[in-house]
């Protein structure tokens, strides 16, 4: 088989697996996470090779406080597709909560070398360092997350979480509404 044969039969083969867990992320949407945790299952019986339902198996474990389960889902997810940018950074952020700031520092940094510049692996990079007392990287992190352009409401997390760390007048941009002219 050519290379091309063998990239188009993978790009079938991905987008039969992003659309069999199509209705479980409507049901994640929704805030239905028991549910869309049943029809992942169903997912995972029918094809334990779908990367993706190992993914959002471990974002709706992660959105009912299950940390250790949403890890070991992203630890799934990541052993499947090791170059899953998403289920690396869903793995910082469980690992983080669950105080191991060193694998959640290293994922960040992993999904960093996969996708140089992503917003999301930025930010849980700048959490997991702020969480291990690196209050310098954790910064100089979220700074370039905020450089990447995020969504306001995350921009806004953002500069809280600056706030947090004294890094404040460091990225006022005059958005937070107080006027320091007065």
């Amino acid at each position: 088989m050519t290379r091309e044969g063998r990239m188009a039969d993978e790009d079938r083969d991905d987008a039969a697996q992003w659309d069999a867990v199509e209705e479980a992320t409507e049901l994640m949407l929704e805030g239905s996470y028991h549910e869309a945790l049943v029809k992942l299952r169903d997912v995972i019986r029918t094809d334990a090779s779908n990367p993706y339902a190992y993914h959002f198996t471990g974002v709706a474990l992660f959105e009912l406080g299950q940390f250790e389960a949403a890890g070991a889902a992203y630890r799934a997810a990541v052993k499947l597709a090791p170059r899953y940018t998403g289920a690396r950074v869903g793995l910082s952020h469980a690992l983080r909560i669950l105080e191991e700031t060193r694998g959640a520092i290293a994922e960040a940094r992993k999904a960093l070398e996969i996708a140089p510049g992503d917003g999301d692996a930025l930010y849980a990079l700048g959490l997991a360092q702020a969480a291990a007392g690196d209050k310098r990287g954790a910064v100089r992190s979220i700074e370039a997350f905020l450089d990447s352009r995020p969504e306001f409401e995350a921009a806004q997390e953002a500069r809280a979480m600056l706030e947090k760390l004294g890094a404040g007048e460091a990225v006022d941009d005059g958005l937070d509404g107080d006027d320091d002219a007065n």
